[in-house]
């Protein structure tokens, strides 16, 4: 016998309590007797109560429960019924900038940060979709293919930082055609989204043509914007000394910005592509991402046969409402009181 929801047998631990309540009832009647009446007109008193009968009607009621529990965790056993179970969804590739801009601190607490919590905000919606995430910078690392195993790819989120990838600098081209080359199948790629985090920035590496090769291929690419499109942020850094210091180039702090023009583009050279400019603000992306993409076609990623046995708890139900029928219909008086009063 197996159980589905073997949770509910620690009901079963109010049996005891059960138990007292009936003790603690039995207490209070003899004091309210003592308080009405002498000890000579107790046995007249209690006379019309069969004390055994009372005691098998508790038993009753004890197991009447206790079969109710039963019932309630759901026992199975006996033959067992095969269900083909498929499973559907999108796939969906999250491109992760971690390059040191992304560490500015204009969105708390970075850019960076804020990215892990909008990929997060996202999983918790997602039911069936496989997910993947690739960290890029001046170079890309697949730090998780695409996989239905949401714990690994959480795990993977939160180590991924500057200290993925080999080299500095920002390549949103190269990470597209990376994805393309090496993550996205050419046959079911119109049931495939990108979602592209980054504060904008791009050293020469033709993001809008890559993009372009996305939407030829039917992806839609969402583009995600971080930071201050206007004043900009330092990027902090740990100098020879371990102390926080910022990066400077020529002798001066350079301050990055948000590009969202670009990111733009990019969007809107794919089908239903979106720019989302968060700015300094705050998105629940997972909210964003529902309502973007609740028309968007699914494929069947996966079947699987599912061995199921027949569930029994009618049969615990069953006797439970027959134990209470019995224990209504048993009479504790006593049967010589029943004749004389016949």
């Amino acid at each position: 016998m197996n159980f589905i929801a073997i949770h509910s047998l620690l009901l079963l631990w109010l049996i005891p309590v059960i138990i007292l309540l009936y003790i603690y009832a039995y207490k209070k009647r003899k004091q309210a007797l003592q308080f009405l009446a002498d000890k000579t007109q107790w046995g007249q008193l209690t006379s019309t109560i069969n004390k055994n009968i009372r005691v098998y009607k508790i038993i009753i009621i004890i197991l009447a429960f206790s079969a109710l529990v039963v019932a309630l965790a759901r026992p199975t056993w006996g033959e067992k019924q095969v269900q083909e179970v498929s499973q559907s969804g999108r796939d969906l590739i999250f491109l992760l900038d971690v390059s040191r801009s992304m560490l500015a601190t204009d969105i708390k607490p970075n850019r960076l940060e804020r990215a892990k919590i909008a990929i997060r905000d996202v999983l918790a919606t997602r039911h069936g979709d496989r997910v993947a995430l690739i960290a890029f910078a001046g170079d890309n690392t697949i730090l998780c293919p695409l996989t239905l195993d949401y714990g690994f790819f959480k795990l993977m989120l939160d180590d991924a930082g500057p200290h993925s990838v080999g080299k500095g600098g920002t390549l949103m081209g190269d990470a597209l055609r990376m994805v393309m080359r090496d993550v996205i199948d050419k046959q079911d790629s119109k049931y495939k989204d990108i979602i592209l985090i980054t504060d904008g920035e791009d050293h020469e590496s033709f993001p809008i043509e890559a993009a372009s090769e996305v939407g030829k291929r039917g992806i839609t690419l969402y583009t995600i914007g971080l930071g201050s499109d206007t004043m900009g942020a330092r990027v902090p850094v740990n100098d020879e000394r371990h102390q926080r210091n910022f990066v400077k180039y020529g002798g001066q702090e350079v301050w990055s910005k948000l590009n969202p023009d670009t990111l733009r583009q990019m969007a809107n050279a794919t089908p239903n592509g979106r720019y989302l400019n968060v700015g300094t603000g705050a998105i629940d992306l997972g909210e964003v991402y529902n309502e973007l993409s609740r028309t968007a076609e699914k494929t069947i990623l996966g079947k699987e046969k599912i061995a199921l046995a027949k569930e029994r708890f009618q049969i615990f139900l069953a006797l439970a409402l027959l134990l209470l029928c019995i224990e209504m219909l048993i009479s504790d008086k006593s049967k010589a009181k029943q004749t004389e009063a016949q």
